[in-house]
């Protein structure tokens, strides 16, 4: 279906996204499972945490200079490949009972660098894939096939491979990116951001100048730091959700999984029928309702102590969230210049990395000084300010000037 709606190079990009979010779901599972299995250690255990953020904190700005000076199609195959090369020596150790928590969280960090890079590079190949016409429904179907993958596969297959073997998750990963390498390198042509400067520059200025050109954009600035901030409140409050389901809703392990799922089911129905619904509201109102979303979603957590309400509203925030990523990033995508793709889209990531950190360390803080909803009356005040000062940025004129705007000049790809 994806091919024939967007193309043969749309399919290829979008199976190796898709497969490549099964391998790393499952290896996400079956990491923190190992190392239980070894060590009950508080510290040693929340390691792993950090082996997942710190990558996004140090090398996301970098690693959009790397998308926008080299070939984003050759750098994506590369990447693939190191993570093959890691993750198959990971499993190889397993097999042979040489490998240990060190040896795990060095290759897990080796992968979540280059997933950095590949993201970013992947981000800024996608408007020379498909029409930019398209990008919304390109973005749509890119997403949902992460969340069906990650969200609703990726756990049952980890957790019944580790308990065939421990290897076999990580031995999964390294075949889906072996895959994804194979795929994206049979897309056609070139894909550099445009012609390579006569006089290279340090990487801090190439960074600086990207973002110059995101800070002077108004509207992607806005939903540049609007992201940053509401990342502090819901990681804040995902990272003691689970004890709000289990004192205050009366949850067990199975609903605890079950508000999960209904996020993830949102965000799924959210990604596939995305552009038709931005389409029939405009990319105005999506925002907007976006914006109550959340302040709903933190209300409920708040002052409800029924699951089914909580459920419903982790349902509405997974598919305003979905809808919300397809906004921006095809917004982002339409009007930054090929050059700065990289580093424009690298920067986003950084300040939503920068704002997950923040939020998981606050989220206990706050939970553990002034009671387990703190965190939830503190998300709904940020989001209510949020809407109070965002609503006139986000009115449809200025919406629609954006998506008026003429094209920058892409290269097309050369064969």
């Amino acid at each position: 279906m994806t091919g024939e709606r967007l193309g043969g190079r749309f399919a290829r990009l979008w199976t190796a996204s898709t497969l490549s979010a099964l391998g790393s779901g499952t290896a996400t599972v079956a990491a923190p499972l190992y190392v239980a299995s070894i060590t009950d250690d508080p510290l040693v255990v929340s390691a792993g945490a950090a082996v997942s953020w710190l990558p996004w904190l140090l090398f996301a700005l970098p690693g959009g200079v790397l998308a926008d000076r080299l070939d984003r199609r050759r750098l994506m195959v590369l990447i693939d490949w190191v993570r093959v090369g890691a993750l198959a020596a990971l499993a190889v150790a397993m097999l042979v009972d040489r490998a240990g928590i060190a040896l795990l969280y060095a290759v897990l960090f080796v992968v979540n660098t280059g997933e950095v890079v590949f993201r970013t590079a992947a981000q800024a190949v996608l408007p020379a894939v498909v029409p930019r016409s398209m990008l919304e429904r390109a973005n749509g179907w890119l997403g949902g096939g992460t969340q069906v993958m990650q969200n609703m596969i990726a756990g049952p297959v980890g957790g019944f491979l580790f308990v065939l073997a421990a290897s076999l998750p990580f031995a999964l990963n390294a075949g889906t990116y072996a895959l994804s390498a194979v795929l994206v390198g049979l897309l056609a042509g070139t894909y550099r951001a445009g012609p390579a400067p006569q006089e290279r520059r340090s990487v801090r200025a190439e960074v600086a100048e990207g973002f110059r050109w995101l800070w002077g954009q108004r509207l992607l600035r806005t939903m540049t730091v609007l992201i940053g901030l509401l990342n502090v409140t819901l990681t804040a409050a995902v990272a003691v959700l689970v004890l709000l389901a289990t004192e205050r809703l009366g949850l067990g392990s199975v609903g605890y999984g079950a508000l999960f799922t209904c996020m993830a089911v949102g965000g799924v129905l959210g990604s596939v029928v995305g552009d038709r619904l931005i389409a029939a509201i405009t990319p105005t109102w999506t925002v907007r309702t976006g914006l109550l979303v959340e302040a709903g979603l933190h209300l409920a957590l708040a002052a409800s102590r029924s699951a089914v309400v909580v459920g419903f509203a982790l349902f509405a925030f997974g598919a305003h969230s979905a809808l919300w990523n397809i906004v921006v990033n095809s917004l982002r995508q339409r009007l930054t210049p090929p050059a700065l793709m990289g580093r424009v889209g690298s920067t986003t990531l950084f300040v939503a990395a920068g704002g997950n950190c923040v939020g998981a360390l606050l989220g206990g803080v706050v939970a553990a000084r002034f009671g387990i909803t703190a965190p939830y009356w503190v998300g709904f005040v940020v989001a209510v300010a949020v809407v109070a000062a965002t609503w006139r940025v986000f009115d449809r004129a200025t919406v629609a000037a954006a998506y008026a705007q003429p094209a920058p000049q892409e290269p097309a790809p050369v064969a």
